[in-house]
């Protein structure tokens, strides 16, 4: 297996990209982008292999998906080692990731076998008809750096199980398990079904144009933006960030500021579904500096114990930079970060105008924004009031109070007295700003597919 951290193994064409350690900020290697020669390369070859992928029968497709589970297990301690040199992230989460990767691919393909379509029937009169669920075709799969392999399991396993052909773009810090998941794709799954294509963002430009069936997108705002513009008439699936509301009631549950804490710290905080904006429902001025305060004593915690890793790329750690400097809040709490790396601690920022950088952006880092709110009804409205509406979170012993204050935040996924709780089986989508598309569960089959509907006259 090649090493993809050698630019002897990467295509020429363009200059080599610098991969950074970011627990340290050391170098640890290079890869030299794709351009125009690799792009049309990878679709080329996804499209001569996606026919006979596509043929195969659902059973069949289900059996080889489940071998490739099988390698990802069996080879985990490499998945292990590229996951956390890309990312920084501790190794218990990078290990838990890699078993959920698993679990995708285990879980579409057995989900493709029990697919459901309009049932068969006379519609019209003296005739039949049916309707089959066919795959788009080549799926371009472009997807950040912050879950290197996890996100690549939420686009590639339904689209593969679908029987589309993959050509995996991914992010060009975090390159290393995106090759080694298209090695063991290679063969479990057959040439060509999903091949990996390292690069920049010009890279992602390239395949955007080359013409795919489906562009399955997971970024920011403006890159989704971006790509929905070069994609014209092209479908696409965007997952574009989240910047998730908590509405925290006064009797919300003892373990609330744990919880949110180590859900906030997760991966450092660069989840698109993580905790951002705190929202405390509290009668008094002193209710609410009671609840920032034990937020900044659980975030302080987490950061004392090193239980998470640092930020992944020195752009990202510039932009978390400038979003923290630009925000007129009081830092309840922070510390002093770490001379090496990308490290930022936990932080808490509190008493924030409803427009501030800080509320308005999603910060993408270990940082949690406290907003004060006198009821729920105020609490909504500040939940309610930035563009993003991807994931949120209620928290209360009041289960009745609860489940109506999900019914008003509009948000593809709302927890109730937990955050980040996620299965296969369930969907995952964003609204607004935050796109359009459904990762996760069988209904995520439905974006690469298409209906084909069949009527024969019977007379």
């Amino acid at each position: 297996m090649t090493d993809p951290n050698t630019e002897a193994t990467a295509p020429a064409g363009a200059e080599p990209t610098v991969l950074l350690d970011p627990r340290t900020g050391e170098v640890r290697g290079a890869q030299r982008p794709g351009r125009a020669a690799e792009v049309a390369a990878a679709v080329a070859g996804a499209r001569a292999a996606q026919r006979s992928w596509a043929a195969l029968t659902p059973r069949e497709r289900h059996r080889r998906l489940a071998a490739l589970a099988d390698l990802v297990e069996r080879h985990a301690a490499d998945y292990l080692a590229a996951e956390c040199a890309g990312t920084g992230k501790p190794a218990a989460e990078a290990a838990g990731e890699i078993a959920e990767v698993a679990d995708l691919f285990r879980f579409y393909g057995g989900a493709v076998r029990a697919g459901s379509s309009p049932a068969a029937g006379d519609y019209l009169a003296g005739h039949q008809s049916w309707v089959r669920w066919e795959p788009v075709g080549t799926v371009a799969a472009v997807v950040p750096w912050n879950y290197p392999l996890l996100m690549a399991g939420w686009r590639c396993a339904p689209a593969l199980a679908a029987g589309n052909a993959v050509v995996l773009k991914p992010a060009e810090s975090t390159p290393d398990s995106a090759l080694l998941l298209a090695a063991h794709a290679e063969q479990a799954l057959g040439a060509g079904v999903l091949t990996a294509l390292p690069g920049d963002r010009e890279t992602g430009r390239l395949l955007v144009g080359a013409g795919c069936d489906l562009v399955a997108f997971t970024g920011s705002p403006a890159g989704g933006a971006d790509v929905a513009a070069r994609a014209g008439l092209t479908p696409v699936s965007l997952e574009l960030g989240g910047n998730s509301p908590v509405l925290v009631l006064p009797d919300a549950p003892a373990d609330t500021w744990e919880q949110l804490a180590a859900a906030c710290t997760y991966n450092a905080g660069q989840s698109c579904a993580a905790p951002a904006r705190v929202i405390v429902v509290a009668d008094t001025a002193e209710a609410y500096r009671a609840a920032v305060a034990a937020l900044a004593a659980a975030m302080a915690q987490r950061w004392s114990g090193r239980d998470f890793g640092p930020l992944n790329n020195p752009d990202q750690a510039a932009r978390y930079d400038r979003i923290v400097a630009a925000s007129g809040a009081r830092a309840v709490h922070t510390a002093p970060g770490r001379a090496d790396g990308l490290w930022r601690p936990a932080t808490v920022l509190a008493d924030l105008p409803a427009d501030d950088p800080a509320v308005r952006e999603e910060v993408f880092g270990p940082l949690l924004t406290v907003q004060h709110a006198a009821d729920p009804d105020a609490a909504v409205a500040l939940a309610e009031s930035v563009p993003q509406a991807l994931a949120a979170s209620v928290w209360t012993a009041d289960l009745s109070t609860g489940l109506a204050l999900t019914d008003r935040i509009s948000a593809g996924e709302v927890w109730l007295n937990c955050h980040l709780a996620q299965s296969a089986e369930l969907p995952h989508s964003g609204r607004r700003s935050s796109g359009a598309g459904t990762d996760l569960s069988a209904l995520a089959l439905r974006d690469y597919q298409r209906p084909k509907t069949v009527t024969a006259r019977l007379v």
